[in-house]
């Protein structure tokens, strides 16, 4: 899915629930993140099968994105990040 449609479809709220448990931002800024708009892992995994075998399960309890204007500071010192 692509960042604009998963802005247009999905809400503060959505984000929220989808997250739930994990130390995460929740603002509008990292809606297109949401968990939603990426492919279910379980349906990616189904899909592989006969190349995987799966030993552990993990579960997400933190995700760390970039702070608001982090890219301009970035690019504006070149040896920072």
């Amino acid at each position: 899915m692509s960042r604009t449609e998963a802005k247009r479809r999905f809400s503060l709220d959505d984000h929220a629930k989808a997250t739930g448990g994990v130390e995460c931002r929740k603002d509008a800024d990292v809606i297109d993140e949401t968990p939603m708009a990426y492919k279910s892992i379980d349906a990616v995994m189904e899909a592989q099968r006969d190349l995987v075998d799966v030993v552990h399960t993990l579960r997400q309890v933190v995700c760390v994105k970039g702070l608001p204007g982090e890219a301009a500071i970035l690019s504006h010192n070149p040896g920072v990040g």
